[in-house]
């Protein structure tokens, strides 16, 4: 699929206000393109949610696309994406 695309470890860690839709808003900038995650963890705390997704190997170049799609969706207060190491293309 991205064979000729330097892939990289990421995370994307995002703080929103708790709403009945927000977990699949967020989960939609992945899945637009073709990105499934490897890990997904939320939890939520009264009116506040936290959302971990992790990804052991996406193209590198999307990492900042879908930080700025998670930080458009409503209610997302802020979104922190780091990435990791390099991966070998499969």
């Amino acid at each position: 699929m991205y064979s000729d695309t330097p892939l990289t470890a990421a995370s994307f860690s995002v703080l929103a206000d708790a709403s009945a839709g927000l977990l699949p808003r967020l989960l939609e900038p992945f899945a637009k393109r073709d990105l499934v995650p490897d890990r997904v963890r939320s939890q939520r705390q009264g009116g506040v949610m936290t959302m971990d997704i992790t990804l052991h190997a996406m193209p590198a170049h999307m990492v900042d696309l879908v930080a700025g799609n998670l930080g458009q969706v409503v209610g997302v207060r802020r979104v922190e994406a780091m990435e990791g190491r390099r991966v070998a293309a499969a």
